[in-house]
């Protein structure tokens, strides 16, 4: 997010020249700095801190912002990382809770906005039917009116955390629009192929 900040102060309408150049360098020497620290260097996937080893589903996020494109090499290990650590029952946990780094007991449920930045990432690398089942299974936990809270635990089936969380249904809709815009093009190159 720190890159996010100085990425988008280069670009806001009213910097003047002098800033946006400003802005522009130091977010080139925050973007190099964490391609060059923040990956794991065995297994190419970009890690929750620097110097740790560990998993943090807000990495999904690297594509989402325009850090990296999807089709980056890290990119694409860093969400095969996120399914082999961070899915329980085919939900996205935040992190790995079993380091005990935030002094809560292991096995939080499943933050639902990472799961729909999951199915944003499959969008996004092409893995449409893996991106439309996850959207299906998640829209199904919706409460009787439409509503998500923070979390959902799959082994008791239940809400948990703050409800109704508002960053929970802000990615039900990117998810949405990730898909719907995805599925236009893809028709669109159908219609212009004649098909």
């Amino acid at each position: 997010m720190a890159w996010v900040a100085f990425d988008r102060a280069a670009r806001a309408p009213d910097s003047t020249p002098r800033q946006k150049a400003h802005w522009q360098k130091i977010s080139r020497q925050v973007h190099a700095d964490i391609c060059k620290k923040g990956v794991d260097r065995k297994r190419g996937h970009f890690v929750q801190a620097y110097g740790c080893d560990r998993m943090d589903a807000s990495l999904l996020l690297l594509p989402l912002v325009g850090f990296l494109p999807a089709t980056d090499k890290r990119i694409k290990a860093t969400v095969r990382e996120v399914e082999k650590r961070l899915i329980c029952k085919g939900l996205v946990q935040r992190y790995e809770t079993t380091s005990g780094v935030d002094g809560l007991p292991p096995g939080e449920g499943a933050f639902l906005a990472c799961s729909f930045w999951l199915a944003d990432n499959y969008v996004l690398i092409g893995r449409r039917k893996e991106a439309s089942r996850l959207f299906a299974r998640l829209r199904r936990l919706a409460n009787d009116v439409g509503l998500y809270a923070e979390e959902y635990d799959p082994n008791s089936r239940r809400m948990l955390g703050n409800f109704p969380q508002a960053f929970s249904h802000v990615a039900l809709i990117n998810t949405a629009i990730g898909l719907m815009i995805h599925g236009q093009k893809k028709r669109g190159k159908r219609q212009r192929a004649g098909r």
